[in-house]
């Protein structure tokens, strides 16, 4: 069963970059956009990094916290990060319990390829712990104006 909105958000307490740790529970109070990533430093996933980069402020203006989720170890978040300036905490999920709560780690086709990867998603959490809204199989280009919007509406 996949999640859907209203659900009540999965916790977790994983290691991110910088060696902190980064708990759902820590983020209570605020609204969280917790959004899944196939890999650091590749084309869309760091368009979508930056995205989320820029609008910073923005999102901080309307009490929404950014996380990003991917399987990469911290290291690499750490590169990542430093590369591209990013102000925002990277978790690192690498035996990919987090995705397999969220629904995301799914079977995927290249080139009639069959692999196991991260859907690109997003979950908008309001600050009660429910989801509020949910993007799956996200396209990166105008994503993050879309759950800007969203997240100025709760």
């Amino acid at each position: 069963m996949s999640l859907q909105q209203g659900d009540k958000a999965p916790a977790f307490n994983l290691p991110t970059d910088g060696a902190g740790t980064c708990a759902l529970a820590d983020l209570a109070g605020n609204a969280l956009v917790l959004y899944f990533y196939p890999r650091d430093d590749t084309p869309g996933c760091t368009t979508e990094a930056q995205g989320f980069r820029d609008a910073m402020s923005a999102f901080e203006k309307c009490g929404a916290a950014v996380v990003g989720v991917s399987k990469d170890t911290v290291k690499k978040h750490d590169r990542f990060k430093a590369k591209h300036d990013l102000n925002f905490t990277l978790i690192s999920d690498e035996d990919g319990a987090l995705c397999e709560k969220y629904g995301v780690w799914v079977e995927k086709n290249l080139y009639g390829r069959k692999y196991m990867g991260i859907e690109r998603s997003t979950f908008l959490i309001d600050s009660e712990g429910k989801i509020s809204e949910i993007w799956r199989k996200v396209r990166v280009k105008g994503h993050v104006d879309a759950v800007l919007a969203a997240a100025q509406n709760l």
